[in-house]
């Protein structure tokens, strides 16, 4: 809003009369927050700071002492510049000991050769800054309104701080007061460069209040947070001292992204949001670039040099009941996700951990090459399961991988194994493998070839044509008497069926797909069919429907 020594002696008015810095050229960055006239020496105790003063030089003293003090009480008061015409006093130079004070204390001191209008100078250099003034109370205005039509909107926070990044053109980062990036926006400047090293570099910057500038990060800081709450901060790197305007545009959006953490409709925390966009990005490309790197490390989550897990952590449902609906199974997830997170930190392990769809959380571990994997698993799965003991969970372990490039594929494997074990896996199991899972892992795992499910479709068709057709349950008979190993007795009794009805349902289905039971070959196949099915409407519907 001010402007620089620099700048005052750039304007025609000051250039008329010939300025030559004489000293004190270092601080001509200074800002000029008013122009004054003064002829006396006795000046710097009516004085604010900030000030460029100009003077004649016929009122001050010829003694060396008594001009080291002068300058020395204008600098001690903030003074931003002393401008002295050499007409009435001095004439080619100023006296050695006013000179060597201005350079001891930094003080620009700026000698003019022709006699100059001090009150044009004062005219123009102060309507310059009453007219920033001005702008950046319309500017202030402005923010006002942005931000409370944000709150009002229930605005997300990469909005927020996309009109943060906009109004003051710096980038914006919002962290946890761990340190954490939960969102950003680089304003178009680099992203890995904002981030890289970020939690060692924030953890160095601390304010007094709630709003401030770190000189030595460069970074204008503001706390986040309400109703004596407070659990992030936003921060604005600045390379100078940045104008009022941005510390309100900080102040405001603070504000927003307060009152949404408040009022967030879904309850899913901020944190978990950043992690999700990470781990989405990951299972959706196996590229990764520096930037997703970074955001990944600013999370406090290494994927450079460890080893990686992928995790999946379903919640497991009774018997072959109707999975809830999508709807009402986010609530659920949404705990487990803040769950997991919890057994995580208290497992000691680095982990990406968020719900990323309506199924199961994921977490994406990160451990040192040196680590026991299993032990840290078993670790893992006690935590989650005591962070939510009423809810029983199936959880599923992928490969390990030591690129972030081949995480997703981690991921990946986890979820289908999960799936597979919510069907076939042994509820006693701290954790499932894929070797754990065996024929219906694989089959998981195979679940989009068009070849799997043409052959489940050939297997089944006409079985699933008849049910549908008259109302009839012979997949349901099918399905016990292949669990079963083909004993009828066992297959009746856990069909809830009379020997005698339950033959003649196996007789039906004989005859409907052309095959005979008792071969052993024509069971395998039309069990592995089975499980295809299952495997395919699991995928279309979160689970196995009822038959």
């Amino acid at each position: 809003m001010y402007p620089t020594v620099a700048e005052v002696l750039a304007l025609p008015v000051v250039r008329h009369g010939g300025p030559r810095v004489v000293a004190g050229a270092g601080g001509l960055d200074g800002r000029v927050r008013w122009v004054h006239v003064a002829e006396i020496t006795d000046i710097a105790h009516l004085l604010k700071g900030g000030e460029l003063v100009l003077t004649t030089g016929i009122a001050l003293p010829d003694d060396d002492l008594a001009l080291a003090r002068y300058v020395e009480e204008l600098a001690g008061v903030g003074v931003t510049g002393l401008v002295v015409e050499l007409v009435r006093h001095w004439n080619d130079e100023l006296p050695r000991a006013l000179v060597t004070a201005a350079d001891k204390h930094g003080l620009p001191l700026v000698t003019l050769s022709r006699e100059t209008r001090y009150v044009a100078v004062t005219e123009t250099v102060n309507g310059l800054i009453v007219d920033a003034q001005v702008a950046e109370l319309r500017a202030a205005e402005q923010v006002h309104e942005t931000f409370t039509a944000l709150t009002v909107a229930g605005a997300e926070p990469h909005v927020v701080l996309r009109e943060v990044a906009r109004l003051s053109g710096q980038p914006v980062v919002l962290e946890t007061l761990s340190h954490e990036v939960l969102a950003y926006d680089s304003a178009g400047t680099d992203p890995a460069e904002l981030l890289s090293g970020w939690q060692q570099r924030s953890r160095g910057v601390r304010i007094g209040g709630r709003s401030g500038y770190h000189a030595r990060a460069g970074w204008l800081v503001t706390i986040v947070g309400a109703r004596g709450h407070d659990w992030g901060r936003l921060i604005v790197p600045c390379p100078e001292q940045p104008p009022h305007r941005y510390v309100v545009v900080a102040e405001r959006a603070a504000s927003a992204l307060a009152v949404h953490h408040l009022l967030a409709p879904d309850g899913t925390s901020l944190e978990r949001q950043a992690h999700r966009a990470v781990l989405a990005e990951l299972l959706a490309s196996p590229a990764t670039n520096a930037e997703l790197t970074a955001r990944a490390s600013a999370l406090r989550v290494p994927l450079a040099g460890h080893l990686l897990v992928g995790v999946a952590i379903r919640p497991r449902l009774a018997g072959a009941a109707q999975p809830p609906a999508a709807a009402s199974a986010l609530p659920l997830l949404r705990q487990l996700a803040e769950a997991t997170a919890l057994a995580t930190r208290r497992a000691r392990v680095a982990a990406l951990v968020a719900s990323v769809d309506d199924t199961s959380v994921r977490a994406l571990l990160s451990l040192s090459p040196q680590a026991n994997t299993d032990a840290v698993l078993r670790r893992l799965a006690r935590e989650v399961r005591q962070a939510r003991p009423s809810v029983p969970v199936v959880i599923a372990v992928g490969t390990g991988v030591e690129t972030a490039a081949d995480a997703g594929r981690s991921l990946t494997e986890a979820a289908h194994i999960a799936a597979a074990a919510q069907q076939g896996g042994d509820p006693r199991r701290g954790y499932h493998r894929l070797d754990d899972v065996r024929l219906r892992g694989l089959l998981h795992l195979l679940g989009d070839d068009d070849r799997v499910t043409a052959f489940a479709a050939r297997e089944l068709g006409p079985l699933l044509a008849r049910d549908a057709g008259s109302g009839t349950r012979l997949v349901p008979a099918l399905r016990h008497f292949c669990e079963h190993g083909g004993n009828k007795s066992a297959a009746a009794a856990a069909a809830h069926t009379s020997r005698t009805a339950y033959y003649q349902q196996l007789a039906r289905i004989e005859q409907v797909l052309g095959v005979q039971l008792e071969d052993p070959e024509s069971m395998l196949s039309l069990h592995v069919a089975l499980l295809v099915h299952d495997v395919l409407a699991q995928s279309n519907d979160g689970d196995r429907p009822p038959e």
